[in-house]
């Protein structure tokens, strides 16, 4: 993820993105408040594209660099089954590897023909059913929407962990592109959790950035 991503999440949250808790509305925040969100959302971003956890999924473009190789350097995106087509070694599955293992995995099929290959890979960038966990959550992370059913709010903070002792879970922020227009979509987590309001997890879709900010003491 890298140029195209954080262009994206830039653009959502300069149309400004903290408010009030009140779940589903559109938020009109202060400049002041928006910088804030704007620094905390894009250091977020740029730990989740460090990340070497990250598992690689179906979709993903991804940019491989073979040392002292140049003519083997490649720009490819992952297949519907997780597969790319590499020079020498033809089709080699990633998905569902993270990126060291992916490393490794081209590496090892490389020995064949070069000697001591080193391979280092990066996510230029991810699959189209990728929403982004950031914030006050254990694990951020780039974490991908299941195909056989939808992700609610809920279950995605949780997929990365849960929230931090000072998370702020009743103002959760959804940050969304929706027909062409910015918005964001608060969550108050908290009724979902302690009142079983489970009207309230509304399902996440390809895009999202789930924001947890952290408790004002």
């Amino acid at each position: 993820m890298k140029k195209q991503t954080v262009s994206y999440v830039t653009l959502l949250i300069c149309t400004g993105l903290i408010a009030g808790c009140t779940s589903y509305s559109v938020s009109t925040p202060s400049s002041v408040q928006n910088k804030i969100l704007n620094q905390d959302v894009t250091s977020a971003l740029q730990q989740v594209r460090s990340s070497q956890a990250y598992v690689l999924q179906p979709g993903d473009l991804v940019d491989i660099q073979v040392y002292m190789e140049d003519d083997m350097n490649r720009v490819l995106r992952l297949s519907g089954n997780g597969t790319i087509t590499f020079p020498l070694v033809g089709n080699i599955k990633l998905s569902g590897l993270t990126l060291e293992q992916a490393e490794q995995r081209l590496a090892s099929r490389l020995t064949s023909y070069i000697k001591h290959p080193q391979v280092s890979m990066l996510v230029k960038e991810y699959g189209n059913k990728t929403v982004y966990v950031l914030g006050q959550v254990s694990k951020p992370a780039a974490i991908q929407i299941p195909p056989e059913k939808p992700l609610t709010v809920l279950e995605a903070i949780t997929s990365v962990g849960g929230f931090t002792d000072i998370a702020n879970t009743s103002k959760v922020r959804v940050l969304r592109m929706e027909n062409g227009k910015q918005k964001t979509i608060d969550v108050d987590v908290s009724q979902i959790t302690k009142q079983g309001n489970k009207s309230m997890d509304i399902a996440l879709q390809p895009g999202d950035v789930v924001f947890v900010p952290q408790s004002m003491f």
